[in-house]
């Protein structure tokens, strides 16, 4: 594929002014952003220009060795957004193509422009409009942005959104995981240069939006069939090409240590699952929307939550990490029933998501909804209310699910009525604190860049009837309950549903929190010292004490070399560790 650069920055050529600089920073414990604009206004590169911070860090790395200067303090220091990698990963987030969803949601705009429910002005749309939707194109662009920025880019969690990719070709698939694969494995030291977009993609940018309101699928559909784009040759992928991809990335300098897709739960059959976790897929966002049937029908979800149940079952009994999509003020919904709603999901045990994203709905022109609020049918909640009600649902969440959210980064100018602040979270965080409402949730407690002593580290367990059998829950926490790593264990009590998992437990997720390290580095905050293998044996004792013959990991493609070298054994889908119980103990 042809490549561009669009920044031929070389720092030999600045070397007088990166020492300056360098020589200024490096007194100072806190670099923020006032000083750091100062001292590049005093060593500028030239022609009235000042270093970017991306310039500035490269530099630093390039010329560190040959005057001893301390790349990794330094580079720490100046990084940008450091909160992206303090999870411990580095997530890089790619869109799909526009394509006909099976939903008719009234809430969900319809800019044609964009697969359904994203709009053009999105950040991450944006980026992926630019480079025509090409994954391989999108995923080297964050990852190079990462890079200049500081971060590093060892261990990435893939997060692949755009409407329903159930909805899309087994093919297009297929290709977009392997060309999200090839930029991760292609991704060098010394490279970087973007990538163009492949020029058989078309641009979008020239589609009009008019008139799109209930009938952006027939829209999209006209439009990719008059570019005969509908189905490309060249969209494809074999097999085989995906699974050498996969093989390629164990080794890679960019490893995928997670791979999200999101879906409709209606969507989710014993196929799709194992489709799946043939691409590689380690966890699922999934929209329940609501846990009121009266709600998903008012809304014209188009499932039930029963349909909700049956998809978090199949997905728990593969061993998927499930993300959980949840709406607030939807149509029909009071602030007293959504409360009522945030309970039942958790309340259910064939729900309980993993993780949760809480979104008050906002009104786009393009959603159906508009008609609704032009009638009266739909008011918006007011500020306070909403922020109260947030407030009450984050005091909600148990201690094993993570709420990364609490609203979708729309632009305010896309937003006809319905919240525009940007920190509504902080302040339904503040609000909960100023009312005394408890938060355990996991995002609340991660222990992120806190110095930690592993000696003051306790191990806590917490078991809960989950869909299809119990789950349990390890962490490592300090006195102050921070939370440094965590272990999903599933002990299923239903039929294996592949002969790869008979007799298995399965291990669905360990996370060991700190900010990110480069693979082989260490220790850090909390980063390799130990904890999740520790964590690891310990679940392989629980699962044998509870009859289990073997326990069984849904490994991401660039963590099955680590689960080797703890004693795990390939198998097609999953990894797997024998245990000391009784091979006949579960079927």
């Amino acid at each position: 594929m042809a490549r561009y650069t669009r920044d031929h920055f070389r720092p030999e050529e600045h070397e007088q002014a990166l020492i300056g600089i360098v020589g200024e920073l490096q007194v100072h414990p806190h670099i923020d952003g006032r000083l750091l604009g100062k001292v590049l206004n005093r060593h500028p590169k030239g022609a009235g220009l000042s270093f970017s911070k991306a310039e500035l860090i490269r530099g630093v790395e390039v010329l560190a060795p040959q005057h001893g200067w301390d790349a990794p303090s330094l580079v720490a220091r100046l990084r940008m957004k450091p909160m992206r990698t303090q999870s411990g990963v580095v997530p890089v987030t790619v869109l799909t193509k526009p394509f006909p969803c099976p939903g008719r949601c009234v809430f969900c705009p319809s800019d044609v422009r964009m697969p359904k429910s994203y709009l053009s002005m999105e950040p991450g749309a944006q980026r992926a409009a630019q480079l025509h939707f090409d994954p391989y194109a999108q995923t080297r662009s964050r990852l190079l942005a990462l890079l200049g920025n500081g971060h590093p880019i060892d261990k990435v969690e893939l997060i692949i959104l755009g409407g329903t990719w159930s909805s899309y070709s087994e093919s297009y698939q297929r290709w977009f995981i392997r060309r999200c694969f090839d930029a991760l494995n292609q991704l060098h030291d010394d490279d970087r240069q973007q990538a163009a977009p492949d020029p058989r993609l078309a641009t979008w940018d020239n589609v009009k939006v008019e008139g799109a309101l209930g009938r952006y699928n027939q829209r999209v559909t006209d439009e990719l069939q008059r570019r005969g784009q509908w189905a490309p040759d060249f969209e494809d992928a074999g097999w085989d090409e995906v699974e050498e991809a996969h093989r390629l990335n164990e080794v890679a300098r960019c490893r995928s240590v997670g791979l999200v897709i999101e879906t409709r739960p209606d969507r989710i059959d014993e196929a799709e699952a194992q489709r799946l976790r043939r691409l590689g897929v380690t966890k699922v966002q999934l929209g329940y929307q609501s846990t009121d049937d009266r709600i998903l029908e008012l809304n014209q979800r188009g499932h039930d939550v029963e349909a909700s149940r049956r998809a978090t079952r199949l997905l728990r009994r593969y061993g998927f990490k499930l993300h959980g999509h949840y709406m607030l003020n939807l149509l029909g919904a009071t602030p007293a029933s959504d409360l009522a709603g945030i309970e039942a999901l958790y309340a259910d045990p064939s729900l309980r998501p993993d993780e949760l994203k809480l979104y008050p709905c906002s009104l786009i022109e393009t959603a159906e909804l508009m008609q609704h609020y032009q009638s009266g049918a739909w008011v918006p909640y007011d500020q306070s209310t909403l922020v109260e009600l947030l407030a009450q649902c984050l005091a909600r969440v148990p201690r094993w699910c993570r709420v990364t959210r609490v609203i979708r980064d729309i632009p305010s100018q896309d937003i006809v009525v319905g919240n525009k602040r940007s920190n509504l979270r902080e302040d339904a965080e503040v609000h909960a604190d100023r009312s005394r409402l408890p938060r355990v949730e996991i995002r609340s407690r991660e222990i992120r860049a806190r110095p930690i002593d592993p000696k003051e580290l306790v191990r806590q367990d917490t078991s809960y009837q989950g869909p299809a059998g119990v789950d349990h829950f390890l962490e490592w926490v300090d006195p102050q309950d921070h939370l440094a790593g965590f272990l999903r264990l599933f002990l299923p009590s239903e039929e294996a549903p592949l002969p790869e998992l008979l007799g298995a437990a399965v291990l669905r997720e360990v996370h060991v929190y700190g900010q990110a390290l480069t693979v082989g580095e260490g220790p850090g905050p909390a980063q390799h010292q130990g904890l999740g293998r520790r964590l690891i044996e310990e679940a392989a004792q629980r699962a044998a004490q509870a009859g289990f013959a073997k326990l069984s990991v849904i490994s991401a493609v660039g963590t099955r070399a680590y689960y080797r070298g703890l004693g795990f054994e390939d198998g097609p889908l999953y990894q797997h560790l024998k245990t000391s119980a009784s091979p006949a103990a579960h079927r």
